[in-house]
C-alpha cells in the first residue's frame, strides 16, 4: 500500500512539473530550435552544393605522352559536405572559411602504365624538382648542400655507383641531409649500347653499392648521358625503379658562366620540371639565384618522388 501511495505521488508531481508553463515553454523552445537547425542545415547544404561547382577540382589521370611519354596524374579537390556541415554548426553560423576539402586521387595511376621514361611532372601540379646527377669529384659538394639547407630546399640525388663505393660517407651526408637518393647506374655507360645483361648489371650491382652505403634503396634511376632504349627502361622497372630524365638542362658540365648556366634553364622552369644539375662550380654559384627565382614564380620545390606524387601542392602566397 505505502509503495502504491508513493508511486501515485511521484506520477503526480512528475505531470505537475511537465505541464507547468516554464516546463511547456522550454520544450516549445527547443523543438522551435530544433526546426530552426535543420533549416539552417538546410541552407548549408544547398549553399555547399553550389560552391561545389566552382571549387570541386576533377584528378587528372596519368597518360602516355607523345612527347612527354611518362607524365604522372594529380588529385582532385573536393568539397567534403559532411565534414564543413559538421565545423559550421560546432561554429554555429555559416563561414565559407570553414569549409573541408579533401583530395580525390585519379582513376589511372602511372604505376599502371606500361613502363616508360617520364620528364617532368604533371603540368597542373606547382612544384618544380632539382635533380643533381653525382658521378664526378666532391669538390662542390658540400657547397651545394650547404645552400640546399640555407633555403629549406630537399633535392634527389642521383649517385653513380663507382663514386658511392669510392665516397661512401658523402654519401651518407646526403642522406642525413635530408635528401632523397636516386641510381645513376654503376660506371656512367651509354646504356642502350649494352647488353641485357649488363644493363642489369649497372641497375643491380649500384643498388646493391648505394643500399650498403646508406640504407636506401633507390626507387628512380637517372640512365647516364639521359641514354637508354626501351629495354633499359623495362629493366629498371623490373627492379622497382622508375626512369627519370629531365625538363631542363643546366649543361653545366661544359662550364658555362653563372650567368649563362641561369639563362640556358629559366625559361624552360613550370609546372612540374625536373632540373638537372651537376656539383660543378657554375652550379655551386647560380644555384641560390635559381632557387629564388622559383620562389618567386611561386613554385613548390620538392624531390623528384614528390613532384610526381599526385598530391596536391597548395597555392603559394
Amino acid at each position: 500500500m505505502k509503495r502504491l501511495l508513493a508511486v501515485l505521488c511521484f506520477t503526480f508531481l512528475l505531470y505537475s512539473v511537465m505541464t507547468s508553463e516554464p516546463v511547456n515553454s522550454y520544450i516549445a523552445s527547443r523543438k522551435k530550435d530544433q526546426e530552426t537547425l535543420q533549416t539552417q542545415m538546410v541552407q548549408w547544404e544547398a549553399k555547399i552544393k553550389e560552391l561545389a561547382r566552382t571549387k570541386n577540382v576533377p584528378p587528372v589521370d596519368a597518360r602516355i605522352d607523345p612527347i612527354w611519354k611518362g607524365i604522372p596524374g594529380y588529385n582532385g579537390l573536393v568539397i567534403d559536405e559532411e565534414a564543413s556541415i559538421k565545423r559550421m554548426l560546432h561554429a554555429g553560423k555559416w563561414d565559407e572559411s570553414l569549409i573541408v576539402y579533401r583530395e580525390v586521387e585519379p582513376s589511372v595511376q602511372i604505376d599502371q602504365l606500361s613502363p616508360a621514361p617520364i620528364y617532368r611532372g604533371n603540368p597542373a601540379k606547382p612544384m618544380v624538382s632539382i635533380m643533381i646527377n653525382v658521378a664526378w669529384g666532391n669538390e662542390y659538394l658540400d657547397s651545394i648542400l650547404k645552400t640546399l639547407e640555407k633555403e629549406n630546399v630537399k633535392a634527389t640525388f642521383f649517385l653513380d655507383g663507382s663514386w658511392t663505393k669510392k665516397y661512401p660517407d658523402e654519401a651518407k651526408k646526403i642522406v642525413q641531409s635530408g635528401h632523397e637518393i636516386g641510381s645513376h647506374a654503376y660506371s656512367h655507360p651509354n646504356m642502350s649500347k649494352l647488353s641485357l645483361t649488363r644493363i642489369e648489371q649497372e641497375i643491380t650491382k649500384t643498388n646493391a653499392v648505394i643500399t650498403e652505403a646508406t640504407g636506401i634503396t633507390p626507387t628512380l634511376f637517372a640512365p647516364p648521358s639521359g641514354d637508354f632504349d626501351q629495354r633499359v627502361v623495362n629493366m629498371a622497372a623490373r627492379y622497382h625503379l622508375k626512369t627519370i630524365l629531365w625538363t631542363a638542362d643546366t649543361v653545366d658540365w661544359r662550364k658555362p658562366s653563372p650567368e649563362i648556366w641561369f639563362r640556358t634553364v629559366v625559361p624552360k622552369i613550370n609546372n612540374g620540371a625536373l632540373i638537372l644539375m651537376h656539383p660543378t662550380s657554375p652550379t655551386a654559384e647560380a644555384l641560390p639565384r635559381l632557387i629564388q627565382y622559383i620562389k618567386e614564380k611561386k613554385l613548390a620545390l620538392g624531390t623528384v618522388s614528390e613532384t610526381l606524387s599526385t598530391r596536391r601542392v597548395p597555392p603559394i602566397e
